[in-house]
């Protein structure tokens, strides 16, 4: 009992477990409390029961189509992060590494940040329409404006010791760009990434409300809010933007560990012995996460096929469901498969990539 009020006390796998569930089975019995009977301490119109927001996503299913809304806003989401990423690693290097650069717009770059996102959605809707294009490029901008500094900050975070190693080696400057700072950075930098997923979403709801026509998350919450007064479907829609958020978080982790193996020697200790100490209920929900993670790339991989070909059954439904913003998601997958290929290969003994190009050669 002491260690649970231990000041950064550690909890062992199985407790930390059971008292999530506990918490989470605590709240759900004050929310209950407070909604249920027929004169509520909490009006319904503010808070609906909990059991009416679990039926009410069968009614979003019906009646407001659920599903493509969710797509079309998790489009958006992924195709704003490439652009904003796409933008602010190279742009952020260019500022970070050189001082000609860092002295003429260092200053900017930070100053940006202060800049409200809400006052200027009429801006882009000048220069972009009221379009998929004006959300992505919205979106994008509200990460670039955060991301930006701290791919400068992370520059200079990089430890000198590994600068004077490869300068030791004779090493020029590229070199000691493409070996030391661009993993170094990257590898950082995918934490921060991780913690803009939150507010990203933030920005794509005030993107959709913009125009509800094209449907979306965004505007599903003012179409059933506003117009019809079902908090019921509101607080469900919030629900889903959370599972959502905590998925996309666990994603992002595993394509960390994907790309960035090297990251952190602690982590790879601490994670090996956990390993040695994972129940039975662990190893299952870990084969089953790494199963979810190939389900997922083969789904992927038959929808494109079929995307392209019509090969299985007619009709287009990546395009269907993403929209516009289909080409984020064949740029992601594309990317992942890539790595995991790329490092399947150096996985093999050299003779045996000798052997293969020799025979390709042949």
């Amino acid at each position: 009992m002491r260690s649970l009020f231990k000041i950064r006390g550690e909890l062992s796998a199985s407790l930390t477990i059971l008292l999530g569930i506990a918490g989470v089975l605590l709240v759900l019995a004050g929310w209950t409390l407070l909604t249920m009977g027929e004169a509520p301490v909490i009006s319904s119109a503010i808070l609906p029961h909990p059991m009416r927001v679990l039926t009410s996503f069968g009614d979003l299913y019906r009646d407001n189509e659920i599903v493509k809304n969710t797509f079309r806003s998790l489009g958006i989401n992924l195709a704003g992060y490439l652009e904003a990423i796409l933008i602010s690693i190279p742009l952020g290097f260019l500022i970070g590494l050189f001082p000609l650069f860092r002295g003429g717009f260092q200053r900017q770059v930070e100053s940006i940040r202060y800049i409200p996102l809400t006052a200027v959605t009429g801006l882009f809707i000048v220069w972009f329409g009221v379009g998929t294009d004006m959300k992505v490029h919205f979106l994008a901008f509200g990460i670039m404006i955060y991301l930006l500094p701290v791919v400068i900050q992370r520059i200079d975070e990089v430890d000198d010791v590994y600068l004077k190693t490869v300068y030791t080696l004779g090493a020029n400057a590229w070199q000691t760009i493409r070996t030391v700072y661009i993993p170094s950075v990257l590898s950082r930098l995918s934490d921060d990434i991780r913690v803009l997923t939150a507010i990203s979403w933030t920005y794509i709801i005030v993107a959709e409300n913009i125009d509800s026509s094209q449907g979306g998350i965004g505007a599903l919450i003012w179409r059933v809010g506003q117009r019809q007064g079902r908090m019921d479907k509101v607080f469900a829609l919030l629900f889903l933007i959370i599972v959502i958020g905590v998925i996309q978080d666990r994603l992002f982790s595993r394509a960390d560990r994907l790309m960035f193996p090297f990251k952190s020697p602690a982590l790879r200790l601490k994670e090996s012995r956990e390993k040695t100490m994972t129940s039975t209920g662990q190893m299952i929900l870990q084969f089953l996460a790494q199963m979810g993670l190939w389900v997922l790339a083969g789904i992927y991989i038959f929808l494109s096929i079929n995307e392209w070909t019509q090969l299985f059954f007619p009709g287009r439904v990546l395009a269907d469901l993403f929209g516009d913003t289909v080409w984020a998601v064949h740029v992601i997958f594309l990317s992942l498969i890539s790595i995991r290929v790329y490092r399947w290969w150096l996985a093999r003994p050299p003779a045996t990539r000798m052997a293969v190009i020799q025979h390709g050669s042949n």
